[in-house]
């Protein structure tokens, strides 16, 4: 597969938009995730989604332990991607089941010709999308990695902005701090 440009769709699945980890910051950035998509479609760079995936046993996983809250339970409604977004057909979905994907990674790191820039757009920046950023810098040491923060909401804005400066410490290019439509509430 020939990508130049990657667009990766952290976890914008229902319960962290208005479910039961959702927020007012998460509903805010649906809409422009979807315009996000659909532009990346129109220009042909290759679109993949994660998906946080638990199962009915979460609350005794280490993460149920830290956070018990039951969240996107694989096939529940709340597990699914917003229908709001768009899932372009040369898409590619990658289940997680903890912050980051290694599997992702790795198709990314095994790409015949490896992306020169990747983006990162979702939920939550301060785990899930900082997770995930991490992950892309490994497995593309040469590509351009950068996160739009005005497609991203964190547990809160506070540690939205900690994430965002950890990436730039990595030297993730981070766009539209500031801009984010959340900020307005």
């Amino acid at each position: 597969m020939k990508a130049k440009k990657v667009l990766i769709v952290v976890d914008m699945q229902n319960d962290f938009i208005d479910g039961a980890l959702g927020s007012q910051e998460a509903v805010t950035i649906v809409d422009k995730v979807a315009e996000k998509v659909k532009a990346a479609e129109e220009e042909g760079t290759l679109v993949l989604f994660t998906r946080d995936t638990h199962g009915e046993d979460y609350m005794t996983t280490e993460e149920g332990k830290n956070l018990p809250v039951p969240h996107c339970i694989e096939r529940t409604e709340g597990w699914q991607v917003s229908e709001k977004i768009p899932y372009p057909q040369k898409s590619r979905s990658f289940d997680k089941f903890t912050f980051g994907s290694l599997e992702m990674g790795t198709f990314l790191k095994e790409l015949a010709f490896p992306p020169e820039n990747v983006e990162l757009v979702g939920l939550c920046t301060d785990i899930c999308v900082l997770s995930n950023a991490v992950i892309a810098k490994a497995a593309l040491p040469n590509a351009h990695i950068k996160v739009d923060a005005a497609c991203c909401a964190g547990v809160t804005p506070e540690s939205h902005d900690t994430a965002l400066s950890a990436m730039k410490a990595i030297q993730v290019e981070v766009v539209n701090q500031g801009s984010e439509p959340w900020r307005k509430l």
